[in-house]
């Protein structure tokens, strides 16, 4: 590759290209053009190179430690391993759902973390991933009139459990989030904090969410004035206001502190 007959303007915006959007080989192949040019600032953008294939080899170690435990499911034989995980169980208003993931052996997933550590954009990237990259997705929703009827606990976990029981294919094994999943025949690990430390639970709960924060913003239209779509039916100041002011709505869910006490008042 020559650059030398580039300006420097011209070489920094190629790289920035390939900082968002290239392959490890054209950084490499960028360095390596760059590492011979008399301009410092040229030299830089080389440095630059060498910084960001670093900083993209960490992280690529770190979401292979986040698949510690599939990788010792896979070697006891377990090919199918389904990470699930749920989210909305806080909320007064709006479903709980919960998201069943099975990844194949090779992902290539940067910035894989649980949903709550995520920003929008970065959730609404790996879902898209996640889904194109999968051997399976199954989610569940509960709606807050079951929720009401059965408590949310309950709740939550027959959210999981459709979850499990809409992927398209029966996995092996499930991983879950410190509980397990009622009526499904396959084993199972309770995993503490698993939405943080495994790779397939994390996966999970990103679909979750994307998918029930996309719920909550249709809900919005449908019944206006409680900014669903902002506060995702979780109780700030402003819903609970606008709860005083306009009563609850169809979703919101009765059995909760805050909305059964205004039924009652």
């Amino acid at each position: 590759m020559t650059l030398t007959r580039l300006s420097l303007v011209e070489i920094r915006g190629r790289f920035e290209v390939l900082a968002r959007e290239g392959g490890a080989p054209a950084l490499r192949r960028l360095r390596a053009a760059l590492r011979g040019d008399p301009r410092a600032g040229a030299r830089a953008v080389a440095e630059a190179c060498s910084r960001v294939l670093d900083q993209r080899q960490r992280e690529r170690r770190r979401v292979r430690r986040l698949f510690a435990l599939r990788r010792r499911l896979h070697r006891a034989g377990l090919r199918l391993v389904a990470g699930v995980d749920e989210v909305g169980v806080g909320p007064l208003a709006g479903p709980v759902v919960a998201a069943a993931v099975v990844l194949p052996e090779r992902v290539e997933l940067p910035g894989l973390d649980d949903s709550k550590r995520l920003s929008r954009a970065a959730r609404e990237r790996l879902d898209t991933a996640i889904r194109a990259q999968a051997l399976g997705v199954g989610v569940g929703v509960v709606e807050p009139a079951e929720i009401d009827r059965i408590n949310i606990y309950r709740a939550s976990l027959e959210a999981m459990r459709l979850a499990v029981r809409a992927l398209p294919h029966s996995p092996d094994h499930l991983v879950v989030d410190a509980r397990t999943v009622p009526g499904v025949p396959m084993p199972q690990t309770p995993l503490p904090g698993a939405d943080r430390s495994d790779g397939s639970v994390a996966a999970a709960s990103i679909v979750a969410k994307v998918y029930r924060d996309a719920l909550l913003r249709r809900l919005d239209g449908a019944y206006p004035g409680y900014d669903l779509a902002r506060n995702k039916g979780y109780p700030t100041a402003q819903h609970v206001a606008a709860l005083r002011a306009l009563g609850p709505s169809p979703v919101h869910r009765r059995s909760f502190a805050p909305v059964a006490a205004l039924l009652e008042a």
